[in-house]
């Protein structure tokens, strides 16, 4: 046990080293050109719905069920169909890179036409389609739907969205992926997730130094191409080694704003310019109340025109506080800013609207990205 504590206790600080300086994998920021995933498709029905499908002026849906009754001999007439025991669905699933037939793969389920849940229903067998047309999986099984809606004459409950649901494990594949590594063995891409040329040079010099005799050159800022001089007998081994290499990661300096949720992220190291802050409280109110102006007597002569009439009377009040002010001196951060106006009673909104008021006065020291 002690043993352990001590080997323990002589990683930390490598550990803690690595966190400080930002370092991380190749594999965590990166990946090998022609290694991704595709998309699938496909159309089918749900039975076993308990009256909650598509209704009969869904005619897509009556003639996908007569086409389904004919492939097993039954022929019925598109009239004589009226249950809402079945619904239309689009059936979408991740068909994985290297992917071989067998492998199993969860499946989404979403309703197509006016059903109102999914709940209890079973998914017939259903072919997946890539890009390209063909066929690589094929999707069948019961359906989790993770809520419901229970509904009475007058009143109706519902929890999340019934109409979509997953199938676990619920497609089968029947073809390989079609993609692999882009590359003639001697040399491959390495494609940063988010392209940026310092990164890209430090993948390189990184490259170099823990392959020897081999070639890496940034192309641009999102793309390295590693060269081997020759065909590499073991490339997967290979390509486990790149994506192993540790290097310095730069983070970008960005403010996240979401003026629908009033949510604010900011980095801890991104700084604030010195800028004077005014915020105004002004409120204006308008109240309007109508009145009823009715002439004298009950009797009138034909032809006149008295008659009654609403009188509207409108008042407006202006209600303006003191505007308070906050000094922010130089490099104060985003957080520091954000709890000095947290002082002043201004909501998160409020608080959005100052950083983009700081970011046009050209003080923030970063990217403002709103979403």
């Amino acid at each position: 046990m002690r043993v352990l504590l001590l080997l323990a206790l002589a990683c930390l600080p490598s550990l803690v080293s690595a966190a400080e300086t930002g370092d991380v994998r190749v594999k965590d920021i990166a990946r090998i050109a022609g290694v991704r995933d595709n998309p699938l498709t496909g159309y089918g029905l749900v039975f076993g719905l308990s009256g909650s499908g598509d209704s009969p002026r869904n005619r897509a849906t009556l003639q996908s069920v007569s086409n389904t009754l004919r492939n097993f001999g039954v022929n019925v007439e598109l009239g004589d169909l009226s249950s809402r025991n079945v619904a239309a669905v689009l059936v979408t699933a991740r068909l994985p890179a290297f992917a071989e037939p067998g492998q199993q793969l969860d499946v989404q389920v979403a309703s197509s036409g006016d059903a109102r849940s999914l709940v209890g229903g079973t998914l017939m067998l259903v072919p997946l389609s890539g890009p390209d047309g063909r066929v690589y999986a094929i999707a069948q099984g019961p359906i989790s739907v993770g809520g419901y809606q229970f509904e009475a004459i007058t009143a109706s409950v519902q929890k999340n969205h019934p109409t979509v649901g997953w199938i676990p494990a619920g497609a089968t594949v029947e073809q390989g992926s079609p993609l692999g590594v882009v590359g003639d063995g001697r040399s491959l891409s390495v494609l940063l997730n988010e392209p940026d040329f310092t990164v890209a040079q430090h993948m390189t010099q990184a490259i170099r130094a823990a392959l020897p005799g081999t070639t890496a050159v940034a192309d641009h800022a999102g793309k390295v191409t590693v060269g081997f001089g020759e065909e590499h007998p073991d490339l997967v081994a290979r390509i486990a080694q790149i994506e192993n290499i540790r290097i310095v990661r730069e983070r970008r300096s960005r403010v996240v704003v979401n003026e629908r949720t009033g949510t604010i992220v900011a980095g801890g190291d991104i700084r604030i310019g010195r800028v004077s802050i005014t915020h105004g409280d002004l409120r204006v109110e308008v109240n309007t109340r109508y009145s009823v102006s009715q002439p004298d007597g009950l009797l009138l002569r034909p032809g006149s025109d008295v008659r009654t009439v609403l009188v509207p009377e409108s008042r407006i009040d202006v209600q303006e506080g003191v505007a308070p002010v906050v000094s922010v001196a130089e490099g104060t951060s985003v957080a520091e800013l954000v709890s000095a106006l947290r002082t002043i009673k201004l909501t998160t909104r409020d608080v959005i609207a100052v950083l983009q008021s700081i970011k046009a006065a050209g003080a923030l020291d970063g990217e403002l990205v709103i979403q």
